[in-house]
Order: structure tokens, then C-alpha cells, then sequence
């Protein structure tokens, strides 16, 4: 089904109550993107979309769709997507996708091309629903009808199994381990915790987990996760946990707890892993400190030696010689290498204590990244930086610390792009966003690093190995964007460049 409508209508509706509420009452997810800009990038989607996926809309907005099938990028439907949008057809596929927390659901995705007057594709609008339990009912019905018998004598073993693996996993493994009943009362605890917490078996089996010890577990905000697990199977993932318990002190555990599925006597169960993260915590804290210091002290004598540099470079006599000349060339690089490098350092001191600060002002996002991405075209003349941005958008954030996050991606994809001469930077409106993209054409990123990119102090093994650096650029610009209410990702194939992206609300007028 083709749909012709004026090619700014879509906008325009996106910003009208009614045609909200209608598509927000929908019980299907509805997403609408843009075909005239680069990627087809999302920019809406309703509340059901939220709901089904766990992304919210700010963290959607500016995305492509593939988003959604994680790494599970074999799938034969991808393409025939791939082919509708190319073709500007519908398309109708039922394919595997990944919500937020990593749960797979099926999805029955229908997309149809939205065509202005002349023809021309201008949108695609794509209908979901979730058809989770319809494949898992198929997919039963399938098993049973093969063999019952089969299927009773396997699940029998598999469980016998499990229930013997489990058991040694508790008492062999070097972390503290509880599993729990339905009714949070503790079946098991391994050896670790015994020793940890200087208690008995007697003290904690058949004990339920809040009660143990001086109630020390007992926290309402554990208590609604742990019982968040057995309905939604949803993780409990790194949850901390400060207390002053007995007989060792003052403690930060680490909680995670997953349900273990398993069918008859053993039904619902929890496995829980408690680690001890009380020396960690205090060596990151006074890792943190020296930073903290060591920045600053150095910060003072290099802001001297960079004053006196200057002065030497004015004060050069005509008759100096050009190695002369040259070297202290070198000296002024070097010395603004090592101010950078400090300055890095204090923001990420700043960051870790929560006291980096943000003077919030109006700035034209055009201009902005018009100025910085020229500043740095003229150090590096070699390379030919095509900047596409006309947004007319106005930002309500600091434009120095914006302007750094683009002079960092700028200066990432010049880096890592050896033997390359093309590096390009748009800008386009997604809804009530503005989505900045900068491409390289170099190394690429692989897909398990991409996962930790944006973590304080990682490095790719490759990179460590060809380019300097101490991994905190990207951490930086994360939190910026972060603390601007906006999303920073990268898309990245192994020889291929990579793009790395970021949103920022437009302040509305």
C-alpha cells in the first residue's frame, strides 16, 4: 500500500496533539522514518514501540532500525527490508529482534512507503507487533508432535543434569553464591559465603534471604528486583549493596541474581553471585584522587613552561638557525600535546566526582559545527572534511563542551583513518532532535569493541599497538552528551570506517 502525502506533512503531524494520541493509543509499536536523509534514521515512535522494545523515545530517535536485530545479522529478512526501502515497496517479514535488556522477541513488521506528489518516497512508516508467544506455541506444538515420549526421557536427564552442575558450580566457585525458592527462602549457599559472612549452614538454609544475619539483605529496592525476576525473568545486574555487617566490617557487595528455569520439583529458582567489592571501590577511589592531583600539580609548571616557550618564540633572533627554529617548534607541539593530555585527565577527575559543570546557554548548532570542524581542516589540509548541516536549530546546552565532543570525533576519525583523505560531517533534524554524524573511511571498530568503546581508560588491542593515547576522549564525550539528555553511538564494520553519532534536544521556541 502506497501512501502520497505532502513531504512535510509527516513533521507537521509528529507535532499535533491529536495525531499523537492516536498513534500513542495504538497497541501495535509505530515508528516513522525519514528516507530523505542519510541512513533513514527513526524519528518517532509511540508508547507501544517503547514499551515493547524498553528503549525510550530519546534513546530511538536518530537510529536505524537494524538497531533492533543486535548482532543477529543473518537473519534472510534483513534483506528483504534492505529491498522494500531500496524499492520503495511494502513489505511484510516476521524477524528476531532484541529488546533493550537482551530478551529476543519475534516481530511481525510491516513497512509501507509514505510518497509526496511527485512520486517520490519521503518516509517509510513500519507497524509492529510482538508474536513472542505465537512462535513459542509453534514452536511447542512442533516438538510434542514429534515425540513426547522423546522429548520426556531428555528433559528428565536435562534437568537431573543441571540440578548436579548447578550443585557444583555453588560449592566450587570463588564468589558467593545463594540459590533461593519462590518464596526467597535459601536453599543453598556455597562455602564461599559461609566463610565470608562467618555464619553456619544452619544460620542461612531454609532462612529466608531478608531475614538472615541482622536483616542486612533486607533493602526495599533489592527486595523489588529479586521479585521483578520470577514473573518478567528479568537480571538483577551489579547491584550494590553498603553495609556494615557482622563480624567483618563495613562491606560493598556487588549483587547479581538471575532465574534459573527448570521444569517439576525444581521450578523457580534464583541463583544469586555476591562479590566483594570493597577493596576495588577503594583502590578506583584512590586512583581517582591521584588524578585528580597529579593534574592539577602538573597543570601550574606546564602553564609556565608553555608562557616561556611563547616568549622564546617571539624573542628568536634573526640570525638563529633553522634547527634552532625548528625545535622549538617542536617543543611549543609537544607542550600543547601534554596540555590536552592534563587537561583530559581533570575532566575525567571531574566526571568520576560528579563535578563537571555545565553553563547552559542558546548556541546555533549550524555555526558550531561549521566553526570547529573548519579550525581543524586547517591544521590538517591533507584530509577534505564535507560538512552537511542546515538545520536552522537552536541548542540549549555549553557550546565549548559541545564543541570539544565534535573536535574529539574529528580529530578520532583523522587519527584512525591512515592513508585516507575523506572525512565527513552532517547534521539533520529526527524529530525533536538533532543528530550529528561523523564518518571516517579508515580501520573500523570491531563489533566486541564497540561494546566498550566509550568505557574510562579502553583501548582496542590494535590501536594500542599503532596510536597513542590513554582511552578517555570518547569516555568524555559520552558523558557530555549524556548530561545534554542525548545518546552518543558508533556503527563500525572491520575495514570498512566507522560513524560515530550523537542527539541533542532542539530548544524549542
Amino acid at each position: 500500500m502506497e501512501t502520497y502525502i505532502d513531504s512535510d506533512a509527516i513533521n507537521d503531524n509528529l507535532n499535533n496533539n491529536i495525531y499523537l494520541q492516536a498513534l500513542n493509543s495504538a497497541r501495535s509499536g509505530i515508528i516513522i522514518t525519514d528516507n530523505r536523509q542519510p541512513d533513514n534514521p527513526i524519528i518517532y515512535c509511540n508508547k507501544s514501540f517503547e514499551n515493547m522494545t524498553g528503549y525510550s523515545h530519546n534513546e530511538v530517535i536518530g537510529h536505524n532500525c537494524r538497531f533492533l536485530q543486535a548482532q543477529d545479522r543473518s537473519q534472510p529478512e534483513r534483506q528483504k527490508i534492505k529491498d522494500a526501502i531500496q524499492n520503495g515497496t511494502e513489505c511484510k517479514v516476521e524477524i528476531r529482534n532484541y529488546k533493550k535488556n537482551g530478551n529476543l522477541f519475534w516481530n511481525e513488521l510491516i513497512i509501507s512507503p509514505v510518497l509526496d506528489h511527485n512520486g517520490n518516497v519521503t518516509h517509510f512508516i513500519g507497524v509492529q507487533n510482538d508474536i513472542t508467544e505465537r512462535k513459542k506455541y509453534e514452536t511447542e506444538l512442533r516438538e510434542e508432535k514429534a515425540s513426547v515420549d522423546r522429548k520426556i526421557k531428555e528433559r528428565t536427564k536435562e534437568l537431573r543434569d543441571n540440578e548436579a552442575f548447578l550443585s557444583s558450580i555453588i560449592q566450587t566457585v570463588r564468589e558467593s553464591l545463594l540459590v533461593l525458592d519462590a518464596e526467597y527462602k535459601v536453599l543453598s549457599a556455597n562455602t564461599h559465603f559461609l566463610n565470608s559472612f562467618k555464619v553456619t549452614s544452619e544460620d542461612t538454609i531454609g532462612k529466608v534471604l531478608f531475614e538472615l544475619g541482622n536483616h542486612q539483605w533486607d533493602i526495599d529496592r533489592l527486595k523489588d528486583l529479586l521479585t521483578k525476576i520470577l514473573p518478567t525473568n528479568n537480571p538483577v545486574i551489579d547491584f550494590e549493596v553498603e553495609h556494615d555487617f557482622p563480624y567483618i566490617g563495613k562491606k560493598i557487595m556487588l549483587v547479581n541474581a538471575y532465574r534459573v528455569e527448570f521444569e517439576g520439583q525444581y521450578k523457580d529458582r534464583i541463583l544469586i553471585a555476591i562479590e566483594d567489592i570493597t577493596d576495588k571501590k577503594e583502590i578506583d577511589r584512590r586512583k581517582d584522587d591521584f588524578l585528580s592531583i597529579a593534574s592539577h600539580e602538573l597543570k601550574t609548571p606546564l602553564t609556565t613552561i608553555k608562557g616561556f616557550v611563547q616568549l622564546l618564540e617571539r624573542m628568536i633572533p634573526e640570525n638563529s638557525s633553522e634547527k634552532f627554529v625548528t625545535t622549538l617548534g617542536k617543543v611549543s607541539v609537544y607542550v600543547d600535546r601534554l596540555n590536552n593530555l592534563i587537561s583530559e585527565l581533570l575532566d575525567t577527575s571531574k566526571i568520576q566526582s560528579g563535578n563537571i559543570e555545565i553553563h547552559k546557554e542558546p548556541f546555533d548548532i549550524d555555526k558550531l559545527i561549521k566553526d570547529t570542524v573548519e579550525n581543524l581542516a586547517l591544521a590538517t589540509p591533507e584530509y577534505k572534511i564535507n560538512i552537511i548541516s542546515n538545520t536552522k536549530a537552536d541548542i540549549l546546552g555549553d557550546e565549548l563542551q559541545i564543541s570539544q565532543v565534535i573536535n574529539n570525533l574529528v580529530s578520532n576519525a583523522i587519527k584512525y583513518s591512515p592513508g585516507k583523505d575523506k572525512i565527513d560531517v552532517y547534521c539533520n533534524r529526527v524529530g525533536n532532535f538533532v543528530k550529528v554524524s561523523v564518518k571516517d573511511y579508515g580501520m573500523g571498530i570491531s563489533q566486541q569493541d564497540q561494546a566498550k568503546i566509550f568505557d574510562r581508560f579502553f583501548r582496542a588491542r590494535d590501536i594500542q599497538k599503532k596510536f597513542p593515547g590513554m582511552g578517555i576522549g570518547l569516555y568524555i564525550c559520552h558523558e557530555i552528551i549524556a548530561k545534554h539528555n542525548g545518546t552518543l553511538w558508533v556503527e563500525s564494520e572491520i575495514g570498512s570506517g566507522s560513524t560515530f553519532n550523537f542527539t541533542l534536544p532542539i530548544m524549542k521556541r
